[in-house]
């Protein structure tokens, strides 16, 4: 079995194609960290949801970010219907296939939605990285359900971004496996010996409670706007774009500082300069299953951490005495001053938050997911060589 996968690994190296919903420069997160390590090894093709444009003609513009990497990104006509947007995104699906002589590959998923321009490929291995439970998001596609069970039935296995997830999914085919949030810990440790703030952030005085994330329908703005008002001796540093809500909608007071997207490099800058990092989820649809990976990344920042009580960061976080658990203001406020005061325990918990930090890497999740696709691999290509579609022999 060792020799067959190596086979896997050095001698057909097949491409891999990653569908995905997230553009590759919007945030980095569980996708980037994957293709990244997966792009060591092979060529990676990170095919992006399409552009509406004025142009006349339909274009797929693809660049390379690093070696390996390539970021192709559809550009479609405003007002093509359905049917006819579809056969654009498979033309041009074809067309990048064709001309860097893709034929030897695996897909990955990240969004059902790219089902319906790729449901004719034949990948060695196909994967469907289900990192949300994206139908429960503001402004989801109603087929989107329809089309994620299609996309299940179709891949040879799925992965989840969490274990609230895996519960969900675990029943819908026989290899789902849960691979929690994972974290870059040499990267965000940075935080912990920071000793410059950013310009934006440097006039901002403490105490500092600080979020680095998406701001939409899953932030628990009422929770922020009391816990704001209640103390305005504490100042909240909002890090990341505003997305999917209106941004008159958010909480305007003078201790909540909204400093917009920040590049990954730069995050541990920011999260070394607060003395809490908070979660404020919401309890709603859109945050059922999350496993955020602020959680870790926080932790590894060296930062104590106040979050509601979503799901995965409860437990094992929570459980765990490495995250405090607030819902309502009044706990929140409770939560802080606790943290605050506790000068002395700080060593301790840090410590404790290292050695559960030893198990959950990016690395080890890419190592662990990649062990599944060579597996897969051979029993689709050695063992059951009838099994084996879309390879040259």
């Amino acid at each position: 079995m060792k020799n067959q996968m190596n086979a896997f690994d050095n001698i057909t190296k097949p491409d891999l194609i990653c569908f995905s919903h997230l553009r590759w420069n919007f945030v980095f997160q569980r996708p980037q960290h994957l293709m990244t390590r997966i792009a060591r090894e092979r060529r990676v093709f990170f095919f992006e949801e399409p552009i509406f444009t004025d142009e006349s003609a339909p274009r797929l513009h693809v660049h390379q970010d690093g070696e390996n990497l390539y970021v192709a990104t559809p550009h479609i006509p405003h007002g093509r219907d359905e049917v006819e947007l579809n056969a654009t995104m498979k033309e041009l699906l074809t067309t990048m296939m064709e001309s860097h002589e893709i034929v030897h590959y695996l897909s990955w998923y990240y969004s059902p939605m790219h089902l319906k321009h790729s449901y004719h490929l034949t990948p060695v291995v196909s994967v469907y990285d289900c990192m949300d439970q994206l139908a429960n998001f503001k402004f989801a596609p109603q087929e989107l359900p329809l089309l994620e069970q299609s996309l299940i039935n179709k891949v040879d296995m799925v992965f989840t971004g969490g274990f609230s997830l895996y519960e969900a999914k675990r029943h819908l085919h026989r290899k789902v496996y849960p691979f929690p949030s994972s974290v870059d810990t040499t990267h965000f440790a940075k935080g912990r010996i920071t000793r410059e703030d950013p310009s934006d952030q440097a006039s901002i005085p403490g105490p500092r409670f600080g979020y680095a994330g998406v701001i939409d329908e899953r932030i628990d703005i009422e929770l922020l706007d009391q816990v704001a008002a209640a103390r305005p001796e504490w100042n909240f540093v909002m890090v990341g774009p505003v997305v999917k809500i209106d941004p008159a909608s958010l909480p305007r007071r003078p201790n909540i500082f909204y400093l917009g997207g920040k590049p990954y490099e730069q995050l541990p800058e920011y999260l070394g300069g607060w003395d809490i990092a908070i979660l404020p989820f919401a309890r709603n649809d859109a945050t059922r299953y999350i496993s955020p990976t602020k959680t870790p990344e926080y932790l590894a920042a060296g930062c104590r951490v106040i979050s509601t009580s979503i799901r995965d960061v409860v437990h094992p976080y929570g459980d765990k005495n490495l995250v405090s658990i607030a819902d309502d203001a009044a706990t929140f406020i409770a939560k802080a001053e606790a943290i605050l005061a506790d000068r002395q325990g700080y060593d301790a918990w840090l410590e404790r938050v290292d050695q559960f930090l030893e198990q959950n890497s990016w690395d080890k999740t890419y190592a662990d997911m990649w062990q599944l696709v060579q597996g897969q691999y051979i029993i689709q290509n050695v063992v059951q060589p009838s099994a084996v579609y879309g390879t040259q022999a």
